[in-house]
Formats: C-alpha cells, structure tokens, sequence
C-alpha cells in the first residue's frame, strides 16, 4: 500500500528495494524556499542495520503489508519484553532490539500496536500520549514567566523531559511519544 512520506511515524513499517525497514524517527522540515522534506531514521529488519532516507513529502512510499494488532504489556523478563492479545491470549515476545527506545514507555496493561512478519515480531507502535509520574524537577527560578519557561524533569520511569515550571515531584503528566514534550496535566 502507497503512502505519502509525510504522514510516516515511528513504529510503521516501509519496503524500500525489498527490504523491510522499521521506522524509528520521521521528522517532516518544510523551509521557506524550495521543497519540503522527510527525514526517516529506519532499522532494517534482516539484519538491524540503521538507515537514513529523506523523501519529499509528497513522494509515495510503499508501506509493507504486516500483520498488526493490539496488544497488552504484561512484564519483562531475561527473555524480553512480553505482551498479551486481548482477544485469543496468545502471547508475543518482543527482544530488546525491538523494542529500543520505547521502553522507557512502557506501563504495565499499556495497550500497543505489534507489527508481525511471518510469525516474528518486527515493531512496535506506542500510543501517541501517555500519563507519566515526575519523580523529580529542578526548582522554579524566580522571575521566569509561566507560559514560556520549561525546566527539565525526571519522570519514574527515567525519562528526561521538559515541563513547565509549575510543574513538581510527583504530578501526573500527559506527554507525546513522538518528541517527550509536554502536553497537558493529567486529568485523573
């Protein structure tokens, strides 16, 4: 199936030549002059390898056909990263070449997308937002304003990002996956 460049996201999985590649980064750079672009960080899949492929935005990419499903974290353990199909129980593995960076995501009966190639697990879509706990932020420097100033932060889960300086130890935050930026407060 053909996609445009520009609406490719981190977890899809693209053919390029032949090859299978999972998309670890897209980031779309539209400049004042000239053609916009996509940059797309990929992992081929046979062997792991990490490529760099930039498209305009309007250029049609194939993207592959998997098998892809919702799935549930259940835990981890020397053997990887498990999780649960929520309809048949049957359970995948997910090794940690895999998953990759999105661990630090990762909640218990956290629902994500699974991308399946001939039985094996090829990538993994994270939700778009999640609700992370601060475990710990500098101090408000007095004198900065509100709406503008961030200060970085650590949430429970040993992510690094940066949240606005109301923010303190132990509030619910809501971030985007795609960058670690700060969304909103949590609502709950």
């Amino acid at each position: 199936m053909k996609v445009i460049a520009s609406s490719l996201r981190k977890g899809n999985v693209v053919e390029v030549d032949g090859r299978l590649y999972a998309v670890l980064s897209a980031t779309n750079f539209h400049p004042g002059k000239g053609t916009p672009t996509t940059s797309v960080e990929m992992r081929r899949i046979s062997d792991g390898v990490k490529v760099s492929e930039r498209w305009k935005t309007t250029d049609q990419v194939e993207k592959a056909n998997v098998d892809e499903r919702a799935y549930d974290y259940l835990y981890e353990d020397g053997e990887g990263y498990h999780f649960m199909e929520p309809e048949t129980y049957e359970q995948l593995v997910v090794t940690e070449g895999v998953m990759g960076d999105n661990k630090v995501y990762l909640q218990e009966g956290m629902r994500c997308w699974l991308k399946t190639y001939e039985g094996a697990t090829i990538a993994i879509e994270m939700p778009q937002k999640i609700t992370v706990e601060i475990a710990e932020t500098e101090p408000v420097v007095k004198g900065q304003t509100a709406s503008s100033s961030y200060k970085p932060a650590m949430t429970d889960s040993g992510l690094r990002v940066m949240v606005p300086a109301h923010i303190g130890p132990g509030t619910r935050i809501v971030i985007n996956t795609d960058d670690n930026s700060y969304v909103e407060r949590a609502k709950d």
